[in-house]
């Protein structure tokens, strides 16, 4: 199952099923799951951990080190989850002495030419569309989709079921079940078609909608807002989860619209 043309350290450790195809090479501190593709001219590199059922498409390179001047070549690894896609060009750095590991989690679709940086870490399900650039210490919660073009500022999270539009600079915080677009990225609303394609209900849809409606035009401040919405709105698993990634935002989350900081219209 590997080409006569590939390169791979004897101490690689490959499961059962692997396919290596021509002029990949493979360091040797590297561990790959069961039926995994490593297509044409794929490097993985020290400290590359890859689950199983994968496909690594052309010119992906896994765990190269990190692009940051605090690196100072300790050991670290990259972690890439169970049939999960990683089309051509797109890399992913391992980590530094902050966490020791960057994490892409299973099921998920990493574009052509997408940057995944160090200490990273990508939930189950999500989507990094073409071009993507994150930077360290990004983390991106389940379901999520980043558009194409976008531009992740270091130490941002993005929210489960998160929606991000292309070509957006992200700054803040974006808070689940959301759609941020714009320019300046603002709220846009929730991502409605999105949840509908996971099964939220109509009615749960529309709780959602009516606590991002009074924290985003209630005009009280974050703190209070949420107050009101723990006291006022009834309790459930989505109103927790908006609450405590608010309240446990260090960044602050991304504004409302306004027409005065958004020029270019929709």
């Amino acid at each position: 199952m590997h080409h006569k043309l590939c390169t791979i350290d004897p101490h690689a450790e490959l499961g059962k099923q692997v396919v290596v195809e021509p002029y990949t090479t493979i360091y040797g501190d590297v561990v790959i799951g069961d039926n995994t593709w490593i297509g044409p001219h794929v490097t993985i590199m020290d400290g590359a951990r890859i689950g199983e059922n994968c496909k690594l498409f052309p010119g992906a390179v896994i765990a190269a080190i990190p692009q940051d001047v605090k690196y100072k070549g300790e050991e670290s690894i990259a972690i890439i989850g169970n049939n999960t896609t990683i089309r051509e060009c797109a890399t992913v750095n391992r980590g530094t002495v902050a966490k020791g590991k960057t994490v892409v989690g299973n099921n998920c679709i990493l574009m052509a030419y997408s940057h995944v940086a160090h200490d990273c870490v990508i939930e189950d399900h999500c989507i990094v569309v073409n071009s993507v650039q994150l930077a360290g210490e990004v983390v991106i919660h389940e379901w999520a989709i980043v558009g194409g073009g976008s531009l992740i500022h270091q130490f941002v999270h993005i929210g489960a079921h998160a929606f991000i539009g292309g070509g957006v600079m992200v700054r803040k915080d974006v808070p689940p079940y959301v759609k941020a677009a714009r320019d300046p990225v603002s709220f846009a609303g929730v991502n409605t078609v999105g949840l509908r394609r996971r099964n939220f209900s109509y009615e749960k849809i529309a709780e959602i909608q009516d606590i991002y409606r009074f924290l985003y035009l209630s005009q009280m401040n974050t703190t209070r807002a949420l107050e009101t919405i723990e006291n006022e709105f009834p309790q459930s698993e989505e109103r927790d989860t908006i609450v405590s990634f608010v309240r446990n935002s260090s960044r602050g989350i991304i504004p409302g619209y306004s027409k005065k900081s958004n020029t270019s219209a929709e």
